[in-house]
């Protein structure tokens, strides 16, 4: 006998109003746009950089006026990281429930010329990162949340995906932000918290700008949309996953290349 179908409807919402949402790297780049975006769809934003003054300069690009808070961070060490989290907590009122894990670093350099404080360097910031803040983020919001539901992007590149000559250190980084989110995607789905990732090309942001002139020119030739991507188009589908319109998304890479990498 076949189950009846469960016909009850529920309007989600779409919205981000009275979400708290954390962003690393908020200082600048892909970072910067997505806090526009979610401050835009209603969201309280914490900006967390290593730069304080980077982040308090974002505050000043967003809609929300004096909601909206800056935070010391550097993602690479535990102490620091569980100190910006538990400041964001105090003057929120209650741990943010939306995460974005943008903090980067880049360096072009010849693999067999990567010396070992690049390649740690490297790591430490965009994997281990990744690792510290969301541990904490999640323990935060399950033990201390109103409302445990929750949500994690975080950012990787297409580089992790199919590496790059000069890019040992950071395309490695991104494919292990690549399992990891797939790992803690899996593991947190049952708590109500999904977890995602985003797969970014080049793009036009000050670590984009690190790239060499020639190097933009190829990858543009390779990009069938024939362009380096902008922030914002990054940010859009940060929103996306981190919304109910992405509600049965769980451990999704999305790729926003312009196509390059297919």
């Amino acid at each position: 006998m076949a189950a009846s179908a469960d016909t009850t409807t529920t309007t989600p919402s779409y919205t981000l109003t009275g979400k708290i949402a954390l962003v690393t790297g908020g200082g600048s780049g892909i970072g910067r746009a997505c806090c526009q975006v979610l401050a835009r769809e209603g969201a309280r934003l914490v900006v967390a950089d290593i730069n304080l003054q980077a982040a308090k300069h974002t505050l000043t690009l967003l809609p929300g006026g004096q909601q909206h808070v800056a935070v010391a961070m550097d993602v690479r060490d535990r102490r620091s990281v569980e100190d910006a989290m538990k400041a964001a907590q105090d003057q929120c009122g209650t741990p943010p429930s939306l995460l974005v894990n943008s903090a980067g670093v880049f360096t072009m350099v010849p693999f067999s010329e990567t010396d070992d404080d690049t390649w740690q360097k490297i790591i430490d910031v965009n994997l281990t990162g990744i690792f510290l803040v969301t541990q904490a983020f999640a323990t935060s919001l399950l033990d201390n949340g109103k409302d445990p539901k929750g949500a994690i992007v975080n950012i990787a590149s297409i580089a992790g995906k199919t590496g790059y000559p000069h890019l040992c250190a950071y395309s490695a980084s991104k494919g292990g932000v690549i399992t990891l989110t797939k790992t803690c995607a899996a593991e947190l789905a049952s708590k109500a918290i999904r977890v995602n990732c985003v797969l970014p090309g080049v793009i036009d942001t000050p670590m984009g700008a690190m790239v060499p002139d020639e190097l933009q020119e190829l990858f543009k030739r390779l990009t069938p949309l024939g362009r380096l991507g902008r922030p914002e188009e990054v940010a859009e589908v940060v929103a996306f996953l981190l919304g109910e319109r992405s509600s049965y998304m769980v451990g999704a890479c999305v790729e926003v290349t312009g196509g390059y990498g297919m």
